[in-house]
């Protein structure tokens, strides 16, 4: 009987962002969401108060670890007065979309942040996505928005829930999010 052969998932190597790789991360974070705002947002980061170099991580494949498939930052913000974090863009090249590289950028993203001792992250995301993370509604915390957005897509972790659990208060981004 023939053997039927599975295709096995790449392989990947996170590492912090280079500035070797900012123009690789423009370009694929314009390919991944097919318009170039969330990269023009990410440009505006970069030079944003918020910015934590060691917390823009990359993804590449193993084989070829000079190559950006996937980004993501984590960047200064809070909630009411209490230091936080805000996740995004996520990146993830369509060539690579739903084979694993989002999600080794954002477990790499919140291991480096944990390392850190950085206590909680927000995100406006997709809501089947990022649960499997540990995001939950945001919301059912007392964290709120000062913009409009669905209840469902505003989510938040602790990444220490058991010492340290979400703060309810208003969340406050980076300026160059440009939300009230």
């Amino acid at each position: 009987m023939p053997s039927s052969s599975v295709p096995s998932s790449p392989s990947w190597h996170t590492r912090v962002e280079l500035p070797s790789d900012v123009p690789a991360v423009h370009e694929l974070t314009v390919a991944a969401f097919g318009r170039p705002t969330e990269a023009e947002l990410l440009g505006r980061l970069r030079t944003d108060a918020g910015w934590i170099d060691a917390l823009s991580v990359v993804v590449t494949l193993a084989t070829d670890t000079g190559s950006p498939v996937g980004h993501v930052v984590l960047t200064r913000a809070f909630i009411d007065d209490v230091p936080a974090l805000a996740m995004g863009p996520v990146s993830v090249h369509p060539d690579h979309q739903r084979s694993g590289a989002g999600s080794a950028a954002v477990r790499a993203s919140l291991d480096a942040a944990r390392a850190m001792g950085e206590r909680y992250v927000f995100l406006l995301g997709h809501p089947s996505y990022y649960p499997r993370f540990g995001f939950g509604r945001a919301s059912a915390h007392g964290v709120t928005l000062t913009v409009d957005a669905p209840d469902e897509a505003w989510m938040a972790l602790s990444l220490t829930p058991a010492e340290h659990p979400l703060p309810s208060g208003t969340a406050r981004w980076a300026a160059a999010f440009a939300m009230p």
